[in-house]
Parts: structure tokens; C-alpha cells; sequence
């Protein structure tokens, strides 16, 4: 049996993180658990508020009759009037129940929707640096992928987005807060963005990381700034839940083939695999859909981790949200600076993993007593390439 051709290349393109992760098990076999500092999972560290966890018992000791049968492919229509309320009250934008489907989190939110619009060879542009996983859901679909580099500060550039747009152009995916910078994109960004995006083009706001910002940063609200938008929303890091597989789509109304966009995605959520998104889940987040973690200790752990790297000689400004840093290494090549990261038994991602070269990924799921520990070897680190370098 042999393994199609466009899996083959993906897995030799695949994630970073996953690399990682695999070195980091054979080092904890090498040193022992407790002298490796794993920087490289997004995987929240904090469990989820007390109110999602009493409103799990709630629903499971309720047991309502077909609890766990079949639903609507979208949902239950009563959850997606809750959340449609909530979204329509936070954004000014009328959405209703009809405008979300509930789907197996943010990723199959974007898979479902990449699934409805695209066709063999349309385009999707994605920012650089980009979460990686957004190239196989394009390529899955038959698509092919833009880049288009973002600025300094890593905010797109609408000139250069409006450069890349060609009549194959079917969408654009923004990630706001960023994975992997960190970066919050402005309002007045969002704002031109509106004005180079016409049919058959929409933007898909991936954003988990909404809730997750810092030093009072509030993000813009894309559907009410951008006319063609969809937006993709998983609670797996608002609520510490990312094992669980539970977000939505939500359909702008205020795009004109609305209608035809949500009956393709319930149809593409259905034979994508997904069926429907966790029954118990859905009712779940409809009790308590605005439950967010403390973002506090990781603000405490940014600052903590920022202000240390910064002292060392390091340039790493502190992100405006997510749970990532995105310093610059201290050589261009930044899969070697990796290595000289291992032998200090600190696990991170390098930023090629991403489209950046001359950057690394530090997670701040790690626990703050391990990024304490962990500085020493960063300084070390950091003096070795350095004298290496002369």
C-alpha cells in the first residue's frame, strides 16, 4: 500500500511544533523531565473556569431526552440563538441562529468554509508569518497559497495584500491575535482592509485568541468593519478546552450570497466528516458562552519572560495577545540558534516553521516556575552563538 503523493509532501512539510515535540520526548528520556523547558505547545497549562465545569455537570446530570443523538448539522438552534445574540450585541452586526453553525473548533470552522468556496487552483492569502497549519487546509481543498510578508510590527500591509489579489483571490485568512506574534490588528487596518476586498473574496477572522490580549487591548470587531467576512471562534484557549473540539462560523449577513454560503458550509461540515460539532458541548458553551480563563498569570509570564529576554540582549517586545512570543534570534539562522537551545534543554519553535526566518515561538503555557528556571540556559545560550559568531 503506499500513501498519497500530496501526503507525502505535506508530512515532509509538516509542522515544526510537531518536531519539537518529538525531540522534547527523547530529551526528557536523555536528562530526565525536569531539566527540559517545553516552550513549544499551545497547549493551556491553567484549567477551565469553575462556571464551564458546573455547567458540564449541569447538562450531563440533566440528561435531557437524545442527549446524544443527532442534531441539525449546524447545531442546535437554541444555542445558535444564544450565541448569534451575543455575537449581534458584541459587534452591532445582526447575526441570527441561521448565520452560525457549530462546528469541531476554529479548524473546522476554516476547513468547512475553504470546503464551500474553493475550487481546483482559486487562491487564499495568508499573512507571513502564519500559523502553518493554514497551508494544508488550503492545499486540502484543492487551493493554492498567497503570501504576503506583514510589516515590522507585523500588521498587514493593505498595499501589498491589494498587490496579491488576482480574479482567482477567493479569501484571505487573518489571524487576530496572532499565532505566532502576538500581534492585535488595528481597527483603521481592518478599515482599508474593507476597502480592497470585493466578490468573490472574503475575509475568515481566525480567532481563538480574542479573548486572550493584554495591557487593556481590545481587538477591533471584524465582522463590523469588514462588509465580506466570516468569522472562525473556538473556546478551546478562551476556556482551556482545546481537547474538546468546540467553535463555530459565523456568517456575515452582510454578505450578499449569505444564504447560499451557510447551506454549503452545513453541507461541507457534514461530508468534510465532522457531522456536527459535540452535543453535550454545544449546550454547554450556549450556558456560559463568555467563561474565559485569567489571562493575568499569562500577562505575568509575558512580562516575566519579555523583560528577562530583553535584559539578556535579546529583541523580543512584548505580544498584544495569544499566548506566544516572537523574538528575534540573535543569528539569522534561526534553526541554529534551536539548536544551541537544546543543548541547554529548552525546547522552542524556530520562526521558518512559520514563514520568518531569524525568529523563534516561545509559548507561554509553560509554567512560570519552568520559565524561571529556564533563563540561565537562554543567557547561555545566547553568549555561545555570540562568541561563536567572532
Amino acid at each position: 500500500m503506499s500513501i498519497s503523493r500530496a501526503i507525502a509532501e505535506q508530512m515532509e512539510r509538516s509542522s515544526w511544533i510537531r518536531r519539537m515535540f518529538e525531540i522534547g520526548i527523547q530529551l526528557r528520556q536523555e536528562r530526565g523531565a525536569e531539566n527540559v523547558f517545553d516552550f513549544t505547545l499551545g497547549n493551556p497549562e491553567v484549567e477551565p473556569p469553575a462556571s464551564v465545569m458546573e455547567a458540564l455537570r449541569r447538562v450531563v446530570a440533566e440528561n435531557r431526552p437524545h442527549s446524544h443523538g443527532y442534531m441539525p448539522n449546524a447545531g442546535y438552534p437554541e444555542v445558535r440563538a444564544v450565541l448569534a445574540g451575543g455575537l449581534a450585541a458584541r459587534t452591532g452586526v445582526p447575526f441570527r441562529a441561521q448565520d452560525l453553525i457549530l462546528t469541531n473548533g476554529a479548524a473546522g470552522a476554516i476547513n468547512t468554509v475553504l470546503k464551500s468556496i474553493l475550487d481546483p487552483g482559486d487562491e487564499v492569502v495568508l499573512l507571513n508569518p502564519y500559523f502553518p497549519e493554514y497551508r494544508f487546509y488550503v492545499e486540502n481543498h484543492g487551493g493554492r497559497v498567497v503570501l504576503v510578508e506583514t510589516d515590522a510590527r507585523f500588521q498587514p500591509d493593505v498595499e501589498r495584500i491589494a498587490r496579491a489579489i488576482t480574479p482567482r483571490t477567493k479569501a484571505l485568512i487573518l489571524n487576530s491575535p496572532n499565532n505566532p506574534t502576538g500581534a492585535v490588528y488595528s481597527a483603521a487596518t481592518l478599515r482599508a482592509l474593507n476597502g480592497v476586498v470585493r466578490e468573490p473574496m472574503m475575509v475568515i477572522g481566525d480567532e481563538p485568541y480574542r479573548p486572550l490580549t493584554y495591557d487593556g487591548v481590545t481587538p477591533p470587531e471584524l465582522p463590523a468593519l469588514v462588509e465580506r467576512s466570516v468569522v472562525a471562534w473556538s473556546w478551546s484557549k478562551a476556556m482551556a478546552i482545546a481537547g474538546e473540539r468546540i467553535g463555530y462560523l459565523a456568517i456575515s449577513p452582510r454578505l450578499a450570497e449569505a444564504a447560499a454560503l451557510r447551506n454549503a458550509c452545513t453541507f461541507a461540515n457534514r461530508i468534510l466528516g465532522y457531522i456536527n460539532a459535540p452535543a453535550i458541548w454545544q449546550w454547554v458553551v450556549g450556558q456560559v458562552p463568555d467563561a474565559t480563563v485569567d489571562v493575568g498569570p499569562y500577562q505575568e509570564k509575558r512580562d516575566l519572560l519579555c523583560d528577562a529576554l530583553t535584559r539578556m540582549g535579546y529583541d523580543a517586545p512584548r505580544p498584544q495577545g495569544s499566548f506566544y512570543v516572537f523574538p528575534r534570534t540573535p543569528i539569522p539562522d534561526d534553526v541554529a540558534f534551536i539548536g544551541a537551545l537544546q543543548r541547554e534543554g529548552i525546547l522552542a519553535v524556530p520562526g521558518t516553521g512559520f514563514g520568518r526566518s531569524g525568529y523563534m515561538r516561545l509559548s507561554l503555557t509553560i509554567p512560570k516556575r519552568e520559565i524561571e528556571r529556564s533563563l540561565a540556559g537562554f543567557a547561555r545560550a545566547m553568549q555561545a552563538v555570540c562568541v561563536g559568531a567572532r
